[in-house]
């Protein structure tokens, strides 16, 4: 009996060693235990018999210094804020999805670059916080003493999208809200993780996150003292996108990943693997916890094109502002 035993380890070895394998480029939260990617790979590894490989960084900016040289098949984890300097690459090539279908609330027409979950950007309070802010005029009317945790629009996504999100809302006026926020800010922090550890561990009263974020500790840990201001004027509105690189030497497998990234495989992952909404999920699909949380009635969204236009100045306002 032992003869066939070897023959069969023999034969998975052999499968294991000629299996194809997919490089995907991911940020460091995505491909983490307690990130979607675990639940991913697993599911993509089962359709395709071959290898999903992450390698985890900061995505867009090692691409690009890596150019046509670049190992990865697919990046994944991109914003709408970057999509200008990656097209300007040349880098990425057409995803071939329908999007018409995209349970957003917006619509999608870019043809490279794949929305797979989106959030508002939010402040984060726990409810002992007397008076919340119901507006970000609110916000910066708040009390000196109070003390909110940001990142740094220089490296963190949400930093960025921030910076934006001032800029969209006073234009002209955003050095002046910069300052008049600036007392209120504990501490500046490169990444979210960071920050958001701060406001838990109790050492800020508001971080600034995602609508989403209060869903983890109502699931996850049977809290619901988190709750996240919903501003009157709007939310910023963040989409997480993948994009396939034009330069793939596995075009087969790269396309079927981008394929399986709007099928239910992978959209029922992004909840509770990545405390966002998926891209494309019926509601009556999501978690109940995901049915009910509270949402703004005004989004705002800027465009790749608007994005790529302001950055260079409004994280220049943002500078100026909160060094007076």
């Amino acid at each position: 009996m032992k003869a066939p035993l070897i023959a069969a380890g023999f034969t998975l070895v052999a499968q294991m060693a000629t299996a194809e394998t997919l490089t995907v480029y991911a940020p460091d939260y995505f491909a983490s235990e307690w990130g979607p990617g675990p639940a991913i790979k697993a599911a993509f590894e089962a359709e395709c018999g071959c290898e999903l490989s992450f390698v985890t960084g900061d995505v867009l900016p090692r691409i690009l210094l890596e150019g046509e040289r670049t190992e990865a098949d697919v990046a994944i984890g991109l914003s709408q804020d970057e999509i200008a300097r990656a097209e300007e690459s040349g880098l990425f090539a057409p995803h071939g999805q329908d999007v018409s279908a995209l349970t957003m609330p917006v619509s999608w027409e870019d043809e490279t670059y794949l929305p797979f979950d989106w959030s508002h950007l939010a402040f984060i309070y726990d409810q002992r916080l007397e008076t919340p802010p119901r507006s970000f005029e609110a916000l910066l009317n708040m009390p000196d003493d109070t003390r909110i945790v940001i990142q740094d629009p220089r490296a963190s996504a949400a930093g960025l999208a921030l910076v934006m999100w001032v800029e969209a809302l006073y234009g002209e006026e955003s050095e002046e809200a910069w300052a008049r926020l600036a007392p209120k800010i504990l501490t500046v922090t490169k990444g979210w993780s960071e920050a958001y550890g701060l406001f838990t561990e109790g050492e800020a009263d508001m971080v600034l996150s995602y609508t989403t974020s209060p869903a983890y500790h109502i699931m996850a840990e049977d809290d619901e003292t988190k709750r996240a201001a919903i501003f009157e004027e709007g939310n910023y509105l963040y989409v997480e996108l993948a994009a396939k690189l034009a330069g793939t030497d596995q075009p087969d497998l790269a396309q079927s990943f981008m394929d399986f990234i709007l099928s239910e495989g992978f959209q029922k992952v992004i909840p509770e693997g990545n405390w966002s909404f998926p891209a494309k999920l019926a509601e009556e699909d999501l978690p109940e916890v995901f049915q009910t949380l509270p949402v703004p009635d005004k989004v705002i969204y800027v465009g790749a094109e608007e994005a790529e236009a302001l950055k260079s100045n409004a994280i220049e306002t943002w500078r100026q502002g909160l060094s007076q």
